[in-house]
């Protein structure tokens, strides 16, 4: 039972970077299938250009995170060494998969309906900027709920609020 979070983390970060390259090969796979055999008119140095132009951030994204999460193992005993940072952490991972999701999503479309396609690639920045608007004014008003009222540090107990209500124990914050 030694290092069971080290080990869960291992195979946890191994199964999830295992199941993304495969969709990366399939997906980029496809991509190039359909535009060599089905829509070969449309496979012009413009379009090449998009597709490593929209397709880089993925392909680093992906290779980011195998530098950063994946397990090592001792090569004597096949135990964990370093089980990698961990796949599902809130904040930039988040994003940086957001990142990765739609960029498959745009090039499939891309493969599927053309170089006009490249134009979904806007929405990331709109939402980017969007959920830093979002941060910055929620931070600026005190993070109010959404009727617009402030939310206290402490919450009392309904116990201390009847309490301090009838005039008996009141309590005291320091």
């Amino acid at each position: 039972m030694a290092q069971k979070a080290t080990k869960t983390l291992a195979a946890s970060n191994t199964k999830r970077l295992n199941q993304t390259l495969y969709a990366t090969l399939a997906i980029h796979s496809l991509f190039w299938f359909l535009r060599a055999l089905i829509f070969r008119s449309s496979l012009s140095r413009k379009s090449i250009l998009l597709y490593l132009l929209f397709s880089s951030p993925q392909l680093l994204l992906q290779l980011y995170f195998e530098r950063l999460s994946r397990p090592t193992l001792n090569s004597e005993n096949g135990a964990v060494k370093r089980a990698g940072e961990d796949l599902d952490a809130k904040g930039l991972t988040e994003y940086m998969w957001d990142v990765v999701y739609w960029s498959y999503g745009c090039i499939m479309m891309a493969a599927v309906f053309g170089d006009y396609a490249w134009w979904l690639w806007a929405v990331i920045p709109v939402y980017s900027g969007y959920a830093a608007w979002t941060t910055y004014t929620g931070m600026r008003g005190g993070y109010q709920d959404a009727a617009g009222v402030p939310q206290p540090g402490a919450a009392t107990s309904k116990r201390q609020a009847k309490m301090e209500k009838r005039g008996g124990q009141k309590v005291q914050y320091r």
